[in-house]
């Protein structure tokens, strides 16, 4: 072998990583740990920390078919540790003793100190051949240091040899200072934290340090599942580069309601994403439905994500308009998945989005109905996060040729126009908003369509009619008009009551539409 192709093997094997096999954590890591490298794990109890350690063990074993040596300093007898994990899937007991191998090595630090764990240490490692090893507890050798130098001599040694094995180590430990020693010498430094944030408690996963190898940088959600700890990495960060979408030619993607369409020219651009803005009861719900509804007639697939309605409430309610929801659902083109008003994550949300969007994604172009933007702001931690991870999750739809339709609520009857998430008018291309009006101990509503990007658009306002023989638009702005301006219209033959002619039409549409101090 040439001396540029022994180079070659050896950066090769410097840079070899392996994956966690965590669910996103090898995503905020470029790649998983490095083979051979020293890995500091910390954070306060009830973080997760040994959760974490453990699952890499077995994912190490059953994924890259390693051997695990997993070593304790604490008190804490392994049986009762076992037990704690066996109710995780992830944990396997038929690994232990071959592939994970538990030892104490509180003895031996305690008696003889870092000499004889030292000695410990090598030993059980080329018994066990060991290609992956934790150490749970270092606090505890800290504690039994005679000095700081003694300390920072010991993880030198231990370094120098699990490298020189060529197996990777994590070092366990509470939160420890930026400055200590042990973060100063490892290769990484990985923190976990818990802490209450209002009245919710929200777990952390935070990369202090990566050697030689970029990383996603912050805080990500953390949480603990029946499978073990689930990493929900900031979806604005996921997304900060999106591909470059391809030049496809774009169609239109019609509600079913020829007027409305009509006033959109035709539909909504593919791949487009729209907003339906309206107070409660104005009909948001069942003209997103449409959407769908429409798109599965023509053979599209489309997917419903809501925080409201379970799907059984939302069939019964399409239906009652004449929306074969059901039918379609059935077939498998529509796909309702449901939310429940419980504490999420946000970043989580967006992932079980996607991720069901790509099951589903063939070659045809999808449909989705987002019933509830506030449904994401009520799951964010830090609020000030909403713009840009809105801005990312409509962006990566785009990317996937989605056309997205997502409702806002308003309050009921409010003079001024004001959105409850200012941030989604600026990250759509079209907005339809859907307003009541009173008229004569009667409530009707009106639709409008505020903005429609790079494409031509109706400005007129229309009513908007929802009764069991479906959803209408009125084919004119000549009943809006006569609402707004006080005057009867004409029903199925029959003339109501004229009120007497005002001059008021301005004021009212200003009070309608919201323009004044509130626009």
């Amino acid at each position: 072998m040439s001396e540029s192709e022994t180079k070659n093997t050896e950066s090769t094997a410097r840079d070899a990583r392996i994956q966690s096999g965590i669910p996103r954590l090898d995503f905020i890591l470029k790649g998983g740990l490095k083979h051979g490298g020293i890995y500091a794990l910390m954070g306060p109890p009830g973080s997760g920390k040994t959760i974490l350690a453990n699952q890499l063990c077995c994912n190490h074993i059953q994924k890259q078919e390693g051997r695990c040596v997993y070593m304790t300093l604490l008190i804490e007898s392994h049986a009762k540790m076992i037990s704690h994990l066996s109710t995780l899937s992830f944990f396997k007991p038929e690994f232990i003793p071959d592939r994970l191998y538990y030892i104490s090595g509180y003895q031996q630090v305690r008696e003889e100190g870092f000499s004889g764990l030292m000695e410990l240490i090598r030993r059980t490692l080329r018994e066990r051949q060991a290609t992956f090893f934790v150490i749970d507890g270092m606090e505890s050798a800290e504690q039994f240091a005679t000095s700081p130098q003694a300390y920072r001599e010991f993880v030198h040694g231990l370094q120098a040899f699990t490298n020189l094995l060529g197996c990777t180590t994590l070092l366990v430990s509470n939160v420890r200072e930026r400055t200590h020693v042990e973060n100063a010498v490892v290769d990484g430094v990985i923190e976990l934290s818990d802490k209450l944030i209002g009245p919710r408690a929200v777990r952390e996963l935070t990369v202090h340090k990566f050697r030689g190898s970029d990383y996603l940088r912050g805080r990500h959600e953390v949480e603990i599942t029946g499978e073990g700890l689930v990493i929900h990495p900031r979806t604005e960060i996921q997304f900060a580069k999106p591909p470059e979408q391809a030049g496809e030619q774009r169609v239109r993607m019609g509600f079913g309601l020829k007027r409305l369409d009509e006033m959109l020219d035709g539909g909504l651009p593919s791949g487009s994403t729209t907003a339906l803005i309206g107070a409660p009861g104005t009909g948001k719900t069942l003209l997103g439905l449409s959407f769908l509804v429409e798109g599965a007639r023509q053979g599209q697939r489309g997917t419903y994500f809501g925080f409201y309605e379970p799907p059984p409430r939302l069939i019964e309610k399409a239906e009652d308009v004449g929306l074969p929801l059901e039918r379609y659902v059935k077939k498998g083109l529509i796909d309702l998945v449901w939310q429940p008003p419980l504490e999420h994550f946000m970043d989580s949300l967006a992932e079980q989005l996607l991720e069901r969007l790509r099951e589903g994604k063939k070659k045809e172009r999808q449909r989705l109905f987002i019933d509830g933007a506030e449904g994401f702001r009520a799951a964010a931690v830090y609020p000030d996060r909403i713009p840009r991870f809105l801005s990312a999750l409509t962006n990566q739809l785009r990317m996937q040729d989605v056309t997205t339709v997502m409702t806002d609520e308003l309050e009921l009857f409010q003079p001024e126009l004001n959105l409850p998430t200012p941030e989604l008018a600026n990250v759509v291309e079209t907005v339809l908003l859907l307003r009541y009006v009173e008229l004569r101990s009667q409530i009707y509503r009106l639709l409008s369509i505020m903005k429609m990007r790079e494409s031509r658009y109706d400005t007129s306002l229309r009513e908007f009619r929802i009764s069991r023989d479906g959803i209408d638009v009125a084919d004119s702005f000549a009943s809006a008009e006569a609402i707004l301006s006080g005057h009867g219209r004409i029903r199925n033959g029959r003339k109501k009551a004229e009120a007497p002619k005002k001059k008021a039409k301005a004021g009212v549409l200003k009070r309608v539409l919201g323009r004044g101090r509130g626009r």
